[in-house]
């Protein structure tokens, strides 16, 4: 598994260098000009002048070389510098990769909005997976049913169902119909600036929670409880089962490790390449609610036409893709003996 670990990492390299170049080319290539929201008064000549400045006057290959440079030499280096505190030669000529709109460096903003996005976002995959695992297993042991139809009927309303009107069917329950002085009310905007210093304020980060955790946890379970239920079905028809059945073992064992174990094998497919979503945030969830979130700060880089923060979230997200599928492709191993890398 090491060997294959490794030779999967060595091509990732050059996939990883071909999507950048796809990102790059395509957003360098989109309309969009970073002096169009300055005020009219300035003159062709400043105009000119500042997008000299931010590396515009350059050919294409440079400013591409030049964008690689700083987001895997310059941005690790800084990261390295800022999380263990001391600085390497050269710091503070180091280039990095600046918004256009802010003027602040781009992965500065990434790390400031990475804690919203995993507390909502990733807190509604982990609940997903932790609804739809036992629904998906129990709706294929009992097939066809009651709690087989419930969890069907629960699978197509969650994916069919967008979240934007989920999240304001809820909002309108919970926050409008709902007196202000009921335990049932729930705020309908997310406060990203709330601490948690005692219990009170701890109960209130839980009450803001609830509304876009449990919107983006029912998609998910949607999705993933139809993939598990499906494997299950699969794999309880097989001849390993009802060899473990006739050896006296019960029923419980059978279903819950026999069983269990190689269905899972399909599942941590969606399940790994589901991750990066989490990272790359909600973004009509985050609009409804709120949230200060990777998929906010993706959307207002998209209006203010921002390409160095577009294109650094995106090919964020392509990474991370890269990335979870390799994870999957490994728990392959673990989880069926079977199958052999080397």
């Amino acid at each position: 598994m090491f060997r294959y670990t490794i030779r999967r990492l060595l091509f990732a390299i050059p996939t990883l260098i071909v999507i950048s170049f796809i990102i790059f080319a395509l957003l360098d290539l989109a309309p969009g000009d970073p002096t169009a929201s300055l005020p009219l008064t300035i003159d062709a000549e400043t105009r000119a002048m500042i997008r000299l400045s931010l590396g515009l006057g350059e050919p294409f290959h440079i400013r591409y070389l030049a964008w690689l440079n700083q987001f895997f030499i310059n941005e690790p280096l800084n990261i390295v510098e800022q999380w263990f505190g001391f600085e390497f030669s050269g710091s503070a000529e180091r280039l990095r990769i600046r918004s256009w709109s802010t003027r602040s460096p781009v992965v500065d903003l990434i790390i400031e909005r990475t804690p919203q996005t995993l507390w909502v976002v990733g807190m509604s995959y982990v609940v997903g997976i932790l609804i739809a695992i036992p629904i998906g297993v129990i709706s294929a042991y009992r097939q066809y049913s009651w709690f087989d139809q419930a969890g069907t009927l629960f699978s197509m309303l969650g994916f069919s169902v967008p979240t934007f009107f989920t999240g304001l069917l809820l909002i309108v329950i919970f926050s409008t119909i709902v007196p202000s002085d009921s335990w049932l009310w729930l705020p309908s905007i997310y406060d990203t600036t709330h601490r948690v210093v005692d219990w009170d304020s701890f109960v209130y980060q839980v009450r803001q929670m609830i509304m876009p955790v449990m919107v983006l946890a029912l998609f998910n379970a949607a999705q993933i409880s139809r993939f598990m239920r499906s494997s299950m079905l699969d794999n309880l028809t097989q001849d390993y089962v009802r060899t473990a059945r006739s050896k006296g073992m019960k029923e419980r064992v059978v279903v819950m490790v026999h069983v269990l174990r190689n269905s899972l094998i399909p599942v941590v497919t969606v399940i790994a390449l589901g991750v990066p979503q989490i990272f790359g945030g909600a973004i009509i969830t985050e609009q409804i609610f709120r949230v200060n979130g990777l998929g906010a700060l993706l959307i207002v880089g998209i209006e203010a036409a921002d390409i160095p923060l577009v294109q650094t979230l995106t090919f964020i997200f392509a990474v991370l893709i890269v990335g979870f599928n390799l994870i999957a492709d490994l728990l392959y191993g673990i989880l069926d003996p079977r199958i052999r890398y080397d």
